[in-house]
Order: C-alpha cells, then sequence, then structure tokens
C-alpha cells in the first residue's frame, strides 16, 4: 500500500490546496486514492483541511483527531486536558487502510517537524512507513531558506523528497518571488514543480494541465 505525504514549510502555505491538486491528479490517473488529514486543528465540527479537499477533488477522506485550539496537535492536547496521540496509535490507523491497489495522500500539520504527539512529528510517521513527500512551500521573500531547511531536515532521516510545490503565487508577483522560483530547485537539490495560482477555487481544469512525473512511480492499476 503506497504513501504519499505532504508537508509544509510551515502554516498557511497552501498545504491543502496542493494536496487536493495531488489527489485530483492521482486519481485522474486512473488511481483509487484516498486523502487523509493526520490531525485537525483550530476548526469547527464539519469543517477544516479533509472538507476542503473533499470539496476540491470531489473525493472524500479520512480524519484521526482534532482540537478545538488552533495550535501544534501536542500542545493543543495539553490544553484541553487529554491524552496525546500515541505514535503506535497512529501508524496503527494508517496500516488499517491496507489495499495494495490504493495510494493514500497523507496531509500533515504545519511542518515537517510539528509535533503531533508529544515525542513524534510527522517525518517520523512518514519514516515509519518508508512514505515519500512532497513539501509545499511559501514563495515570497523568505521562502528558499525555509524550503531548503525543510528538504534538509527531510534528508537527514532518510526521507525522499520527490519535488517542491509552490502554494501559492500572486496574480502579480514581486521580484523576490520571481527570483525565489527560479531558484527553488537549485538551494533545494529536488525538482520544483511551479507554483498554484493565488486563489485556486477549482482544481479539475487546473489539474489537467499539469504534469507530475515523480508521481508516475506509483505503480498503475490494472486494467478492468
Amino acid at each position: 500500500m503506497p504513501f504519499l505525504f505532504v508537508s509544509g514549510t510551515g502554516t498557511g502555505v497552501g498545504k491543502t490546496f496542493s494536496t487536493a491538486v495531488l489527489v485530483r491528479y492521482l486519481a485522474d490517473q486512473g488511481h483509487d486514492v484516498l486523502p487523509v488529514k493526520l490531525v485537525q486543528t483550530g476548526e469547527l465540527p464539519g469543517e477544516g483541511d479533509i472538507f476542503t479537499i473533499e470539496r476540491l477533488t470531489g473525493i472524500a477522506g479520512e480524519e484521526f483527531a482534532r482540537f478545538k485550539d488552533p495550535l501544534a496537535p501536542n500542545l493543543a492536547a495539553r490544553r484541553e486536558g487529554i491524552e496525546p496521540i500515541q505514535f503506535d496509535q497512529i501508524i496503527s490507523w494508517l496500516r488499517g487502510f491496507d489495499d495494495p491497489d490504493r495510494i493514500i495522500v497523507v496531509e500533515g500539520a504545519g511542518g515537517l517537524l510539528v509535533r503531533l504527539g508529544e515525542d513524534f512529528t510527522l517525518a517520523d510517521v512518514a519514516s515509519a512507513l518508508n512514505a515519500p513527500l512532497v513539501i509545499v512551500t511559501s514563495t515570497g521573500l523568505g521562502s528558499l531558506n525555509a524550503a531548503e531547511l525543510s528538504v534538509e531536515a527531510a534528508n537527514r532521516r532518510g526521507l525522499t523528497v520527490l519535488g517542491v510545490l509552490g502554494g501559492s503565487i500572486p496574480q502579480n508577483p514581486d521580484l523576490a518571488t520571481m527570483l525565489n522560483l527560479e531558484e527553488f530547485e537549485r538551494v533545494t537539490g529536488v525538482p520544483f514543480w511551479g507554483a498554484l495560482p493565488e486563489g485556486l477555487s477549482r482544481v479539475e481544469g487546473f489539474v489537467e494541465k499539469q504534469s507530475f512525473p515523480a508521481l508516475d512511480a506509483f505503480k498503475k492499476p490494472p486494467a478492468r
């Protein structure tokens, strides 16, 4: 059962829209795709990233846990006075979707090293499942440093980064943003997959024009 993890260089960089684009792309290639949000914080019932992904793609997903306060998951659990997420629980839950013909696209919470529980991060979960990563980055000033740090952190942990994807680019980008788009691949050492247009509200028309060759490594489903 293949996994694909989507992490960000931080919060608010366009990770959810990027996840939706990747989910729709894989589905359009004929794959059975299940989007998964590990932990949602700071959203009302019936709202949040997994519902946004379903609205954008038409594909329903699963969510492991949610907390009231918009904080790192371990801190949100602590504030609510409940037991933090346990590493073994989340690994067991993910493996429960076992199906060799399905791709599980997992959206993290914030960045790669955000604590999901008291003593583990998204990087630890991806490592345990031998899952490759896509890093979603901001595109403006300061983004090169954040992207390079995230890729370096993944590499140090033996994780494979398939590509870096810009989560949002304004219609009229400034000089720093335009130069960053040219530099992401050079400074990170991994393919740069371009950037999603700011204000993207539909993924279907956009996905049809995209190509993510690294995702073609996922085994194609048998013809029916």
